[in-house]
């Protein structure tokens, strides 16, 4: 029985420090930013709809074949709150129209890059200001749904190069898209050939091990590893099934329930990012990814003063202070 239990005056009551930090995190609300990398038409904003239960975004992608083809990967932000059960989530989808689309897509990934380092830079911005905000407004991307292609035979020379670098700045989720257009063999065999060459190629995806994992935590991310890539199938319409509404997507041999884990590992995608591992995508970003990109740019910083000032001496003026140098990647100015 714990003291304060039985009405002990030795009870200190710092066990209660995870209510008072739950009562102002209810105040404030949380930034959870997805970005979406893959081709038009793989069902990029159909799925992460599902995925919140809410219409979030609109397709960028072509209606009709007259419709001009994008010349270059566009990026396409989106703003929503959200509230669950007293919990606000400001909740930001940023699209990637054109990527991936053209002939020749060399560097179509340039552009998604540059939008997460873009965000890193300005966090890292307003944290070095004099008088910075106590609360510092976060844009940083804490996920990026991968989307491959179910029509190809395994990861393409674009997906390989694109997933090297993306894994370099944000915690990347593969998703084979559209997954209902195979057979279960079809999706037994693609996923296990994404598998291969993800090892082969040295690209590590999210989850990683961290020395904090306890066993639970290690069995967790093992189970979630066996499934990746989510073979996913998205669906916002509501389908009548022997009296039952389901959401799901109707075909002629019958119907994908998409919360049916036969039918696709839509649910256990669903609940890895928002119900295991929310926290911890945003916790990765900042102590990861951003800290990386933070280390880079100070260091940068720190090389090109001591090279103004080694210019100043060397001109026989000794500077009275440290002179001032702007951040190496200057993070892109929204119109």
């Amino acid at each position: 029985m714990s003291a304060a239990a039985g009405g002990s005056q030795d009870y200190v009551g710092f066990d209660t420090i995870t209510q008072q930090m739950e009562r102002k995190f209810l105040k404030r609300g949380f930034n959870f930013n997805v970005i979406l990398v893959g081709e038009s038409g793989m069902g990029k904003s159909t799925l992460v709809n599902s995925i919140f239960s809410s219409h979030l975004v609109d397709s960028q992608g072509r209606r009709t074949a007259q419709e001009v083809i994008r010349k270059t990967t566009e990026i396409s932000p989106v703003t929503q709150t959200l509230e669950e059960n007293g919990v606000r989530v400001r909740l930001t989808i940023i699209d990637t129209p054109g990527f991936g689309d053209q002939c020749n897509n060399e560097g179509c990934w340039v552009p998604v890059i540059k939008y997460i380092k873009d965000q890193h830079a300005a966090y890292l911005e307003r944290e070095l200001k004099p008088q910075r905000d106590r609360v510092i407004s976060d844009t940083r991307v804490h996920a990026c749904l991968y989307f491959l292609n179910p029509g190809n035979r395994g990861l393409r020379p674009l997906d390989i190069e694109v997933l090297k670098r993306l894994t370099e700045v944000t915690n990347v989720i593969p998703v084979i898209a559209k997954s209902d257009s195979m057979t279960v063999e079809e999706r037994t065999a693609f996923k296990r050939r994404i598998k291969e060459e993800l090892v082969f190629h040295r690209i590590v995806v999210y989850p990683y091990a961290s020395d904090e994992d306890d066993d639970e935590d290690r069995a967790l991310n093992s189970s979630i590893k066996e499934l990746i890539p989510f073979a996913v199938v998205g669906s916002e319409e509501i389908i009548d099934v022997e009296g039952k509404p389901v959401r799901g997507r109707r075909h002629g041999w019958g119907v994908i329930n998409i919360f049916d884990e036969t039918h696709s590992d839509f649910v256990h995608l669903r609940n890895f990012m928002l119900r295991t591992h929310l926290s911890d995508l945003i916790e990765v970003t900042s102590q990861r990814h951003y800290e990386q990109f933070r280390t880079s740019q100070l260091r940068q910083i720190k090389e090109l003063r001591a090279q103004q000032a080694a210019a100043a001496a060397a001109g026989g003026q000794m500077p009275s202070q440290a002179p001032s140098v702007p951040l190496p990647h200057q993070p892109m100015t929204q119109a």
